[in-house]
């Protein structure tokens, strides 16, 4: 099915290419900057979303921060599972940081500009960073079945280097999806006026604002960014489901069974907040709804929120190895 899918979307990119002469207009002027119109036009509001979303973000870098470093330093946590959550934590800094603090900036600037490089460049790393999560969250579930359903070999299945090899997968697996988005975007012809109803870069709102006929790029985005996301979900959701079957079939009173069943739903509940955005995002023609903007706010800046309370209310040792990391600290600062 997944060897399917793939020789679409590549035959479907190369029908792309090869037709970009006739898609392209003769009479356009090249745009050099996007305007945004932002979450708001009143100051008050801007000023309140501000404060909003700047507590959001300086909770977002301390708690993903505090997570890799507890779980760098704690001799506990060794298991793949938590070098896996340290690189889900890492990705979730990254992601964060590509809308907020532009959009944190343009709060305070009358006319919101974004350059075509800082436009592309947004789009590049916000599709790079978040198919490497959704990818690597398909490595976790991998390792939640070798854990659940191959105990006695789980640590020579899930060995140090296969993690490393499966997480820099889903980097590459990021970079090659993120690669052809940009590949459709920058060879799009833009006329003016060139505003973009958001505040931030995306393929939905630059190809709405494209010249010319643009059925065929946003036909294979939708494929790739949409179809891809709702394969994965689904496939996610039936995988955690089979787990939990297992584990309730099996399970007996112990804390090793109830502990691996709190992982599973945290890991749902990750699974359902990333995927569920991004379903509505992509997978859809690419016009403008009043949901859009609500939805990206809680895709790009809210849901890199989730993950560290997530984690820390329903992980235990996790929850014990940050509480020590900060009582070192506080420590060594009162020496």
């Amino acid at each position: 099915m997944l060897f399917g899918i793939i020789v679409i979307y590549l035959f479907f990119i190369a029908i792309l290419f090869l037709k970009s002469e006739e898609m392209e207009p003769t009479n356009y002027t090249r745009v050099t900057e996007f305007v945004l119109t932002g979450l708001s036009q009143t100051r008050e509001v801007q000023l309140v979303l501000f404060v909003i979303f700047l507590s959001f973000y300086l909770f977002i870098l301390p708690g993903n921060i505090l997570i890799i470093c507890a779980i760098r330093l704690d001799p506990h946590l060794t298991s793949p599972m938590y070098f896996l959550l340290a690189n889900l934590a890492f990705l979730d800094i990254w992601y964060s940081s590509i809308t907020a603090p532009k959009m944190l900036v343009d709060f305070f600037v009358e006319r919101k500009r974004i350059s075509f490089g800082g436009c592309i460049a947004q789009l590049f790393f916000l599709h790079f960073v978040g198919a490497s999560e959704m990818f690597l969250l398909t490595v976790m579930a991998f390792d939640r079945y070798a854990a659940i359903c191959r105990p006695l070999h789980y640590a020579t299945i899930m060995n140090r280097r296969l993690c490393c090899i499966l997480v820099a997968l889903s980097w590459l697996g990021g970079f090659i999806h993120s690669i052809i988005q940009v590949a459709l975007i920058v060879r799009l012809p833009f006329c003016e006026p060139s505003e973009l109803d958001s505040y931030f870069c995306d393929i939905t709102q630059v190809v709405r604002i494209a010249c010319g006929n643009t059925f065929p790029e946003e036909l294979v985005m939708i494929f790739s960014s949409g179809l891809i996301s709702v394969v994965c979900f689904i496939a996610l959701l039936m995988s955690y489901a089979f787990l939990l079957a297992m584990l309730k079939k099996h399970s007996g009173s112990g804390e090793s069974t109830s502990r691996a069943m709190s992982t599973c739903y945290c890991h749902i509940t990750i699974v359902v907040f990333m995927f569920g955005p991004s379903i509505y995002i992509y997978a859809r023609p690419f016009d403008s709804f009043s949901l859009d903007k609500v939805v990206s706010v809680f895709h790009t800046v809210i849901f890199p929120l989730l993950n560290p309370i997530i984690y820390t209310l329903r992980n235990k040792e996790v929850k014990t190895a940050m509480r020590k990391l900060v009582n070192r600290y506080m420590l060594c600062r009162e020496k």
